[in-house]
């Protein structure tokens, strides 16, 4: 039994000289799958958009949000350097023990209407400080209190001419003592900023220590 081979494509019976022409003959050229060149005209169009253009677009975004976060960040710091900068502050010292604070209402130079004090000089949440009547009781206040001039107030009512020093005393007995304006153990002591008009009002509470 003879096995016999056909070459591909050529005709029956042609001859050794024509499957010799085909095996020589060029290759045809085939187009490339998925080549641009042969795509249809829609889909070739949409490669035409450089690589990255979209990204200057999507960057400025950003850019705007940052500015605008940074501006509201700005603005902020401003409101709270306008409201929360610390007052002056105020001093007491009884013995070894000292209390100080920053302005109870008021402290930045503005005149406080005469409704505004009374609200503030009843204050529950000032600070405190025991006193011993046979001790003294030291007053100090920041040199911008003093060159506006400051009395001390007890219960609300001047127990002291305005005086523009930064420090003064005053004897712990007559805090406890009614002939001064005294009622009971303790007392609201404040020292007021301004000589004619209040401009602030530092508040302490002197607790009897017998």
């Amino acid at each position: 039994m003879r096995w016999g081979f056909r070459a591909v494509g050529i005709p029956r019976g042609a001859g050794v000289a024509a499957a010799r022409e085909w095996r020589n003959a060029p290759a045809t050229p085939y187009p490339r799958v998925g080549s641009v060149r042969d795509a249809p005209d829609s889909l070739s169009s949409m490669t035409t958009l450089p690589r990255g253009a979209a990204a200057p677009s999507a960057r400025a975004v950003r850019r705007r949000r940052a500015v605008a976060t940074a501006g509201a960040v700005s603005a902020g710091l401003l409101v709270l350097s306008a409201c929360d900068k610390p007052t002056a502050i105020s001093t007491l010292t009884v013995g070894s023990s000292s209390v100080s604070s920053e302005a109870t209402c008021g402290g930045r130079g503005e005149a406080l209407k005469a409704a505004d004090v009374t609200k503030c000089l009843q204050d529950k949440g000032v600070e405190e400080i025991s006193v011993d009547p046979d001790e003294t009781v030291r007053f100090g206040v920041d040199p911008e209190i003093a060159d506006k001039g400051w009395t001390i107030l007890m219960n609300g009512q001047p127990l002291t001419d305005p005086s523009t020093k930064t420090y003064r005393t005053i004897p712990g007995s007559v805090f406890f003592n009614a002939q001064y304006g005294a009622q009971g153990d303790s007392t609201l002591v404040s020292v007021k900023e301004g000589e004619s008009n209040a401009t602030g009002l530092w508040s302490f509470r002197l607790k009897k220590d017998a």
